[in-house]
């Protein structure tokens, strides 16, 4: 068994949008963020620590491991400060040469040395370039040594930066350190649109995200027949004329005379059959259908008193809800109701005892109708039971105990009795209220 190796180092970055290289601690404390001076291949550099001290495998490391030579001073960030602004001037200077020069070449990016003694200048270009007098002319202004490095269109998306078509800053400009390759396939694979300005990133090449999922696909497609497999179904066999890979769905055109059905199934509902379509005449082989999944039962979950609410409501099914219960109405009693239709007579109110009521009253005298002979014969109070509501009073009787007339009821359709001669001539007698009591003989 062969023995691994860790070795303490800390992650630097020399730019923002650059790659993160290792390089020992030396015994300096630096913490994640603080900008160093480091010891590189060009010389002393300054840059800023993306990762604290931390192991990695031996294997990783690409030798020679160069130290770090210290926290930045307040002197180390003021040259590079003051290097950043000989970078714009630069950029400035060689674009104008450039155009003098008159070469087809796109400057991109200019970067100072650290120590001041070199100036590296990115391009693109189609093809290549004789920058050789360009070269000589910007060693006279800047008194340095000059480099001139081409890239490609992703190494200057990556520089630059921006917004992809999914509204998110680059991949390339954001995390990737570095560009893995990617291929038309992949965008097939997902069953994407193959169309150039679809499957493109501002770079015009291939998307660098096509790459994150092909593996998954990948997996998912070993799961699923593909587009025109002929399959056994449940119902049938039929020929397959659509998959969804992602939600495992395959759509699927069954063998039937007259018109054709179409049916959706999961993928593990159906099998392809070896060899496809048999010919005319030929028998189709049976596939046994894969089982369903049997899903076991969950253990039930002791209840945990110090875990966290669950903020979301559950559905739950109206067949084991448990039926509202209706509040219970007061039982009344019934005897005291019987009772109060009964009311008693007296002053207070009484039951009416009217007899002959078919019989109409005769006229008397020159002044109209007179009252029915007979007295209204009144009994003796009779004792109230208990009642638990009191009885509303009648207003006719009421009426009839004080001398008072009547009141009418109001109905509009009541038929009015035609006036008689004596009434027209005396200009219409009041009329006497009718007396409650029966009538005498």
């Amino acid at each position: 068994m062969r023995n691994t190796i860790l070795i303490e180092v800390i992650s630097v970055k020399f730019n923002r949008h650059g790659k993160a290289y290792y390089f020992d601690p030396n015994g300096v404390a630096v913490n994640t963020g603080d900008t160093v001076i480091v010891e590189t291949a060009k010389g002393l550099d300054i840059g800023e620590a993306a990762a604290g001290p931390h192991y990695v495998l031996d294997e990783s490391v690409v030798a020679p491991l160069r130290p770090v030579i210290r926290l930045a001073t307040e002197d180390d960030l003021r040259i590079d400060a003051q290097n950043k602004r000989r970078e714009k001037e630069a950029f400035d200077i060689c674009k104008q040469k450039i155009k003098d020069h008159g070469l087809d070449m796109k400057l991109v990016n200019v970067e100072c040395g650290f120590e001041g003694n070199k100036i590296l200048f990115f391009f693109t270009a189609d093809g290549r370039v004789d920058f050789r007098d360009l070269v000589k002319d910007l060693a006279g202004v800047f008194r340095m040594r000059i480099e001139l490095r081409q890239i490609g269109v992703r190494d200057e998306t990556k520089m630059l930066g921006g917004l992809g078509i999914c509204g998110r800053p680059y991949c390339c400009n954001q995390f990737l350190d570095d560009f893995q390759p990617v291929s038309t396939k992949m965008a097939k694979t997902q069953n994407m649109s193959l169309n150039p300005t679809k499957i493109s990133g501002s770079c015009g090449r291939l998307m660098c995200c096509l790459r994150y999922e092909e593996e998954a696909y990948e997996d998912l497609l070993k799961t699923i027949p593909k587009n025109g497999a002929f399959v056994q179904t449940p119902d049938g066999y039929g020929n397959v004329i659509a998959t969804n890979v992602l939600r495992q769905k395959v759509k699927v055109r069954i063998d039937e005379d007259g018109e054709d059905e179409f049916r959706v199934y999961d993928a593990m509902e159906i099998a392809a059959v070896p060899g496809g379509r048999p010919k005319p005449g030929e028998p189709i082989p049976h596939v046994e259908l894969p089982k369903a999944p049997v899903h076991e039962e969950e253990p039930p979950v002791e209840e945990d008193d110090w875990s966290a609410p669950n903020l979301f409501a559950e559905e739950m099914s109206t067949e084991h809800l448990p039926e509202p219960e209706q509040p219970e109405k007061p039982v009344r009693e019934q005897e005291p109701r019987q009772k109060n239709r009964q009311r008693p007579q007296g002053q207070g109110g009484g039951q009416k005892l009217r007899q002959n009521q078919g019989q109409k009253p005769q006229n008397q005298g020159q002044g109209g109708r007179q009252p029915r002979t007979g007295q209204k014969q009144n009994q003796p109070n009779q004792q109230r039971p208990a009642q638990p509501q009191k009885p509303r009073p009648d207003p006719a009787e009421g009426a009839a105990q004080q001398g008072e007339p009547k009141p009418k009821p109001n109905n509009r359709n009541r038929r009015r009795r035609p006036k008689g001669k004596n009434d027209g001539e005396q200009g219409g007698a009041p009329q006497q209220p009718k007396p409650d009591g029966p009538k005498g003989e």
